[in-house]
Parts: structure tokens; sequence; C-alpha cells
């Protein structure tokens, strides 16, 4: 007989709310401590465990830091164990148009899987794993090998060594972390001293504040005073602070003295702990310099207590020099700009007087002997100068390149003189020149642009065939581009170092289906490397492999 459905409601009702039993739990309290004691996770542990089961003669080294990129190691070969699942997020870098090989390229950051990877002649099995945790993301790396630990430990050291070191590279600061710029690298090897138009005595002593510190640690030390210095680079803008800066970082750089530039010290974490990370990287890799352009603008009311006792060095500062530059001299705190033995030295780049008119226009005098379309006698020197009084070196330079592109764009022969060209420049630039400052357009503004008349409608290969030309080499190969893929063990947050690291590195890459022949030798010992038939280093810490077979 059926029972009624009142009967039937009453029954769902006490299964649905009892769940599994109905003499467990009764109390609130005791219900509460039973949901609360589930067991915890914790992917590490869990993953070692697994692995140490299907290895248990294997020693076993884990690491979650971030920092080991060993899929990004030069010295390690890493090769997809072909039976393992290889789960990827495939990332699309596009890549510098005017100095890539090709467009753009894939980049697979490996979420799964698990690699045969060889170090100076130890076999490793290595399983790379990524889990979220809090806000972002976990690279895990368990590395297997079958002896003791210590060659695991060892290419964990040497990996980490590398991924610390500099590789034609330029540490950077901003929104809070530290960042290697090949980019940066690259644009500081075209300045050089010849190219910065100074007073001799102006630029020499300069020079001697720069390198003579680096070279006086004995002497501060027998003399008792703190290894430290600054200086202030301070004028109105375009008059040479910046290319200055160029030069001195690029020499620094290649006297082993790294600069760190900070682009800004805003940061999640707050201002003052962003200053403890600069001034805390910079006394590990002291000696060293510190570059904060646009003085001004970094320091403000909020954060300038903390950053001047950073600056007095409460931790010590020997062997750091900090160069401070700024358009606004006036705007900064007397603390900063008054006090000895905080910035010692203040070298004012300001508008150029006639001798200093006279240097730059023969300086462009001799960059111009060669060329044949262009005359440009003494007599024009003392012209320009004269006409150019108040001028900026960043006007003066604007009516040499400006004059330039108007001639160049002329069709035939029947075109006014260099000199008359040039002339009408300086009277245009002058006319700006006498407006207020915001009814003034940018300089590039008013160039004309640069025409080519002939030969002008070449057509660019179409990307697709020009990727393929590059990756083939232009010989007949069965293999097709995507068969070579590069694998990154970072998190994605650290994408856009490799996305860097690709383009301002792939332009001198010929790439082939045989990739590892095109790696040339260089003369950094860390780069150089028999295991990957001299395979280069790429700053943006990924590995070129094959997704098939063994790469011997």
């Amino acid at each position: 007989m059926t029972p009624p459905s009142s009967e039937l409601e009453d029954a769902f009702v006490n299964v649905w709310v009892d769940g599994e039993s109905t003499s467990q739990n009764k109390d609130l309290y005791s219900s509460f401590v039973h949901l609360s004691s589930a067991q915890h996770s914790h992917p590490g542990i869990t993953t070692a465990h697994a692995v140490k089961k299907f290895f248990p003669s294997y020693s076993l080294v884990s690491s979650t830091d971030y920092g080991l990129n060993i899929l990004g190691f030069p010295e390690a070969q890493s090769t997809p164990l072909k039976d393992h699942p290889l789960i990827t997020s495939t990332y699309f870098v596009n890549l510098a148009r005017a100095s890539a090989p090709v467009p753009g390229m894939l980049v697979d950051r490996v979420q799964v899987g698990a690699f045969n990877t060889s170090w100076q002649g130890y076999d490793f099995i290595m399983f790379v794993l990524e889990y979220p945790k809090g806000i972002g993301m976990v690279s895990l790396h368990h590395i297997l090998h079958d002896g003791p630990e210590e060659p695991a430990r060892q290419l964990c050291l040497r990996a980490g060594l590398f991924a610390n070191a500099l590789h034609d590279e330029i540490w950077v600061f901003n929104q809070g972390f530290w960042n290697k710029d090949a980019g940066l690298w690259q644009e500081i090897q075209k300045a050089d001293w010849k190219d910065v138009i100074l007073k001799d005595e102006f630029k020499k002593s300069l020079k001697k504040d720069v390198y003579g510190f680096f070279e006086s640690e004995k002497l501060y030390k027998e003399l008792g005073i703190p290894w430290k210095r600054g200086l202030i680079l301070y004028g109105p803008p375009g008059n040479g602070k910046t290319i200055s800066l160029k030069t001195i970082m690029k020499t620094c750089d290649a006297m082993g003295y790294a600069p760190l530039y900070v682009k800004s010290f805003q940061s999640w974490q707050g201002e003052e702990a962003s200053m403890q990370m600069v001034f805390g990287k910079a006394r590990q890799l002291a000696p060293c310099l510190i570059i904060l352009e646009d003085l001004d603008s970094l320091i403000n009311d909020g954060n300038r207590s903390f950053f001047l006792n950073q600056l007095d060095g409460l931790d010590g500062n020997d062997g750091l020099l900090v160069i401070g530059t700024t358009n606004h001299f006036d705007r900064l705190d007397p603390g900063i700009s008054s006090r000895p033995s905080r910035f010692d030295r203040k070298y004012l780049f300001d508008d150029p007087d006639r001798d200093e008119r006279v240097l730059y226009v023969k300086y462009w005098q001799n960059k111009l002997k060669d060329n044949k379309s262009v005359t440009f006698p003494d007599s024009m020197v003392d012209e320009v100068a004269d006409a150019t009084d108040k001028f900026s070196f960043a006007y003066l330079k604007e009516a040499f390149v400006s004059a330039l592109v108007t001639m160049a764009g002329y069709e035939d022969d029947d075109h006014p003189s260099f000199k008359a060209t040039l002339m009408d420049q300086i009277k245009q630039l002058r006319k700006q020149l006498d407006k207020p400052d915001n009814y003034r357009a940018p300089l590039h503004a008013r160039r004309p642009l640069p025409v080519i008349t002939k030969g002008c409608h070449q057509q660019l290969a179409r990307p697709v065939q020009t990727t393929t030309s590059v990756w083939s080499g232009g010989a007949t190969t069965s293999q097709n581009p995507t068969d070579v893929r590069f694998f990154t063990g970072n998190p994605a947050s650290d994408l856009h170092s490799i996305n860097d690291g690709l383009a301002s590195s792939m332009g001198g890459l010929q790439l082939h289906h045989s990739i590892r022949a095109a790696y040339p030798q260089t003369q950094d010992p860390f780069r150089n490397f028999s295991s990957m038939s001299m395979r280069r280093s790429v700053p943006g810490e990924f590995l070129p492999t094959w997704s098939g077979d063994n790469i011997n």
C-alpha cells in the first residue's frame, strides 16, 4: 500500500537535511568542526609523494622559485618525454619589424609537462607543474636523478646564477619589480662620448667624477669616509643630459659596474617598499650605478623622508654612485639639492653658448663631409652659430635633420642649396622658439616626412611566406615551422620579459630547421655551451626545443 503523500514528503526532507546519518553531528558545533576538518591541500607535497612512488630509487629536488627556469637555462638541454602528456598555454609574441627576421612567433608556457633534461653529463627527469595560489600562479619543478641529489642542486644553483646575471641587459625597476631589459642595453650601445658636444673641461670633470669614483675605493677608505657619491645633472630639456647619461651607463656597464635604471617608485606595495627594493638591489650589486631620471617627479612629499634615509645609507651604501637628472632643479627639496654628502656635485646642462654652438656645427660638418650633395664650407660654421643664439642642442639638431629631410624630398637637381635650406629651417625654428611654451608644437611635428620617389612600390612579403622561408633557411625541408617550439616554465606574469627578449634578440638569428647551428659563440663564458652546439642565451628565458625526437 502506498503511504500518504505527506509521509513521502517528510521522508524526502529528512534525507535531504540529515545527509548521511541522522545520528551524527546533531549539534551545530560538531557539524561545523566536521565541515572544517577537510584535508589540507598542498600540491607540492602531494606531487612529490607521487613521483617518489614512481621513482623510489631516485633522489628528488623540488623548487617553486620562479627564478629557476630550468627550461630557459642554456647549459641544460630538455626534451619532452614522448609518453607523458604535455599541456601548455600558447602565446603569440609580436616581434619588432625592424630587427626580427619573422613578424611573430609562438611561445608555449608549460602547465603540466615531463622532460628529459641533460646537463654536464648528468641526466634528469624533470616535471614542471603550474597551479594557482592566491592571486597568482606557482611554477613547480620536481627534478629526479638516479643517484645523489647534489647534481640536481648544482643544476638549480647554476640556473639561478645565470638567471640573476646580466647578458647584454640592464636592470630596470618599474611598478614594483626588477626586470632585465635587453632593448635598453642595445639602445645605450649607440651612445658615445664623441657625440656628446660639451666643452672639454666640463666633459672631463663629469667623466672624472664618474669613473674616478669607482677607481677610488682605496682612497675613500684610507681617508675614513663612506665610499658613496651623488651627482645631479640639471638644466632645460634638450641639452645633453640624456645622451650623457646613456654614455655613462654604457661605459660603466662595460667596466663591470652595473647600471640600475629606476623608471618609477610607484607600485602595488607602496613607494617606500619600492625604494627599499631599489637600494637593496644596489647594495647587493655594489659597486654599481643607480640612475634616477626626472628626479623631481620620482621624489615627492610623501616619499621624500624615506628616500633620504635610504640615500644616507643606514644599512651602508659603499660603492653606490647615484645620478639624478631633472629639468626643474628649483623644484627639488633643499634636503636633496643642497645637503652635503647626498648629491655632492651638480652639473648644469644649459643652452649652449656660442663656443658650444660652434662645436656642434663642426660636429655636423664632419658628419656630412662625405656627402656629395651637401656643401658645407668653413664660413658656414660661424654663420650658423650666430643665427642660433638661445637654441638648445635639441633645436640645433632639429635644424640640421629637418634641412636634410627637406633636401631628400626634392626629385630633381633644381633645389635650394644646403645652406639656404638650413637657414630657412633655423628661421622657422626661431619663430617657434619665440612663442610661449603652451603654443609650441613638438619639434618632430613640424618636420617634413622623407619621401622616396624611386622604387617606393616594393611589395612586402606576406608574413606567412616570410616566416616559412626564414624557418626553412631557404632550403627544401619537410619540417614545418610549427615543429620548432619555444617552452618557458615561468608563470604568465613573466611573459613580458619573453616578449622583450625575443623582440630584441631575434634580429641576428638566422633561423633554420636545425636551429642549434644558428646560435653563435659569444664573449660571455656563461653563454658558450658545447651541450647545445654553442646555443646562444636569449634574455627572454626560453628554450628552443623540438616536440618530437630527442635532439642529438
